[in-house]
């Protein structure tokens, strides 16, 4: 990762670390966009969900292709159209400057939060797995970790990314797959075994129609991957500073199409991985479930050692990059949108150097922080936060693509702390006031029209 980012990173500019100087080829931003949406969070979590949610996840990944879509048609062509830096700077643009700053603030304290909880977690594996034997203390494991992380995306920023993309995606898929081949060989399982077992199997299942109550119904599960995605890619600047560094807005499409359907791929091969790792599991005596079935089987001693080192490099491929791709976008919206630095020069090279280690050492601070706490609701609560935090962007961003109104500036950032807000309230009551009704994915669309009316009751007919 470090000698990829050297060579892409020499005599890389300030639009090459915002942009990727806007001459990347759409077929190499695909393939980093795969591994790109996905952290170690994901590594293990995603085959751990199977024992609760069986293969429920794919009818999200259906929504996350109509998402897609939307990004591809609807918000790419604006992005281009504006020349933006930031994607937050259409809020600017299209309502002023109180807008777009809400908007990057809300982006910046999400993305904040939830990067950390990520590399905070694989921290929390590696101290098990490679620090803690070596008698290392936690805080050189964040050291190291956000060293590397700095070191790889400081010359290059999202151009080195890119290219460090591709490998940690070849690294991720390469994992997974020798993965399964081995536990299949474990369970003695050939191809045809193997599809056999993963197809009889009562973890198979994937659509579910029957009950509207349950978290897993389709409609939630599909609505909410469609809005999840647009949301969480489509408006997050980590993400789509990769499809903003394609040279024109027909090259972000095909990019942005060809990953999503690649991504299905992968997330199916993750879902029959944890098919097995619960079958293997089961046979073997192994007690562990959801997130902690991966490292556990694969640490167990009863495969091959190769399979620890798959687990291993996969899921340090996953988080490096996850991490490094996290601090670039801090980087740029910290300087872009919420400095308002731009353009070429020593003093603007002088400053987004600068934010970039200021945004390193907020990351290790706040690993540190959760470290000292360890609480796991402490944890989730993060995880809940960053995901209310998308809710008012979605509905600033709908607003005004949709609505030709004029709305009051000063007032919008009442509007999107009210929202989620709003949305609290409800999820805490749902089951009382609503005959059992339980919010999943659902809920983001729910923040986000909250703040479409809120911006609505806001505005006046345009001159």
């Amino acid at each position: 990762m470090l000698l990829i980012s050297w060579l892409s990173g020499r005599r890389s500019s300030n639009d090459d670390f915002f942009r990727g100087g806007r001459s990347q080829k759409w077929w190499v931003v695909a393939f980093a966009m795969i591994g790109s949406c996905m952290s170690g969070v994901t590594f293990v979590s995603v085959p751990g969900m199977v024992g609760a949610a069986s293969m429920g996840y794919l009818q999200m990944c259906i929504g996350f292709f109509v998402g897609y879509l939307v990004i591809a048609f609807v918000l790419t062509p604006i992005y281009f159209k504006y020349d933006l830096v930031s994607v937050y700077g259409y809020l600017d643009k299209r309502f002023g400057l109180s807008s777009y700053r809400t908007g990057a603030w809300f982006f910046f304290i999400s993305k904040l939060l939830g990067a950390s909880v990520r590399l905070f977690l694989v921290c929390l594996i590696l101290q098990l797995l490679v620090f803690g034997p070596l008698g290392l203390p936690f805080i050189l494991n964040v050291a190291v970790t956000m060293a590397i992380v700095l070191a790889y995306t400081f010359r290059g920023g999202v151009k080195s990314v890119i290219w460090t993309d591709n490998l940690k995606t070849f690294c991720m898929i390469a994992s997974v797959i020798l993965c399964i081949v081995f536990i299949a060989k474990g369970l003695g399982l050939d191809f045809k075994g193997m599809a056999g077992a993963v197809s009889d199997s009562g973890m198979s299942r994937v659509f579910f129609f029957d009950d509207v109550n349950h978290p897993q119904f389709f409609w939630k599960q599909f609505l909410g991957g469609v809005f999840m995605v647009v949301a969480m890619t489509g408006l997050d600047q980590d993400l789509m500073q990769r499809t903003l560094a394609c040279k024109n807005v027909k090259d972000s499409q095909k990019n942005l199409i060809i990953s999503s359907l690649l991504q299905t791929v992968v997330i199916a091969l993750f879902l029959v991985l944890g098919v097995l790792l619960y079958t293997y599991a089961s046979r073997t005596g192994i007690p562990e479930t959801g997130d902690k079935l991966f490292p556990a089987v694969a640490t167990s001693g009863t495969l091959p050692a190769i399979v620890g080192v798959m687990f291993i490099l996969g899921l340090v491929s996953c988080s490096f990059n996850a991490g490094g791709s996290a601090l670039t976008a801090l980087t740029t919206s910290f300087t872009v949108d919420i400095l308002g630095t731009k353009g070429e020069g020593p003093s603007v090279t002088r400053t987004r150097k600068r934010v970039h280690i200021a945004m390193a050492l907020l990351m290790a601070l706040t690993i540190t922080v959760f470290n000292l706490v360890n609480n796991t609701s402490a944890i989730d609560a993060v995880y809940k936060l960053a995901s209310y935090t998308y809710g008012p962007i979605l509905g600033m961003f709908a607003f005004g693509i949709l609505v030709r109104r004029r709305v009051r500036d000063r007032l919008v950032p009442l509007v999107a702390i009210a929202a989620p807000l709003i949305c609290l309230v409800l999820q805490l009551n749902s089951e009382r006031w609503f005959g059992g009704y339980t919010f999943s994915y659902e809920l983001l669309l729910l923040n986000a029209l909250f703040t479409f009316l809120g911006m609505f009751l806001i505005s006046r007919s345009p001159k």
